[in-house]
């Protein structure tokens, strides 16, 4: 079985997304990304839309709140039916413990407990911003590993990482745990606003669990075998 190449649809509007999803093939064989844009824009439609066609959601709203909030957010994000979820680590150990009880406890009866992956550091955070911005101490590498290894001690079941990262958390964190990796461009592609980025080949050498793939797939003038040459590449 592949491991999952996960389109983003960073779309602006519904026709786009319809445009895009009719483009990419048969939807029980793909899961997307649906993120904030889509997401304020129109709410839980277009996921529940989703999820009957058949695709795999993975539903990234990257929540970050207290404890509580968390909970009861999670709670109506885990009737939707979705695959996997976000929240970001940084909201501290209690915030991830109640975020896992909220999925339980919104699950329906019979359906699959969604993937709570936690975002570490953004891919979009350099070395230079995590010192300086953030006033963190540790390396990157170190900073990661630490919010990862909390992540899973208080219910996550994977993070969400830059591929140069994933060797050291297998080796880290453990091997029963996902690593779900964005930052990801084929070689000939430009980098666009990511600093920690590698090639499907590389993240399936690093050991990436999954990856996730927007504008390189839905900017290409033929989206489906954009996405069909990653998922090769990956596999």
């Amino acid at each position: 079985m592949n491991k999952p190449v996960i389109v983003a649809l960073d779309v602006e509007d519904k026709p786009s997304l319809d445009r895009l999803l009719s483009k990419l093939g048969d939807p029980k064989d793909i899961t997307v990304k649906i993120g904030m844009e889509l997401f304020y824009q129109f709410g839980t439609e277009p996921v529940k839309e989703l999820v009957a066609k058949g695709y795999s959601i993975f539903l990234d709203l990257k929540l970050h709140d207290i404890p509580n909030t968390v909970y009861n957010g999670m709670k109506q994000i885990a009737k939707l039916g979705i695959q996997y979820t976000t929240i970001h680590a940084l909201g501290g150990s209690e915030m991830i413990k109640k975020a896992h009880e909220g999925l339980i406890a919104g699950t329906p009866k019979g359906k699959s407990l969604p993937k709570l992956l936690a975002v570490t550091e953004l891919t979009s955070i350099s070395d230079d911003s995590l010192a300086n911005e953030q006033n963190c101490k540790l390396t990157m590498k170190d900073q990661v590993i630490s919010l990862a290894k909390m992540a899973k001690k208080y219910g996550a079941d994977g993070v969400i990482c830059s591929p140069l990262e994933v060797e050291k958390l297998r080796a880290e964190v453990g091997e029963d745990f996902l690593y779900v990796t964005p930052g990801i461009r084929p070689a000939t592609d430009q980098k666009f606003d990511q600093s920690r980025i590698a090639t499907p080949a590389q993240a399936k050498a690093f050991g990436s669990s999954a990856i996730v793939v927007g504008r390189p797939i839905t900017l290409a003038k033929d989206p489906q075998a954009a996405y069909q040459k990653i998922v090769k590449e990956f596999n």
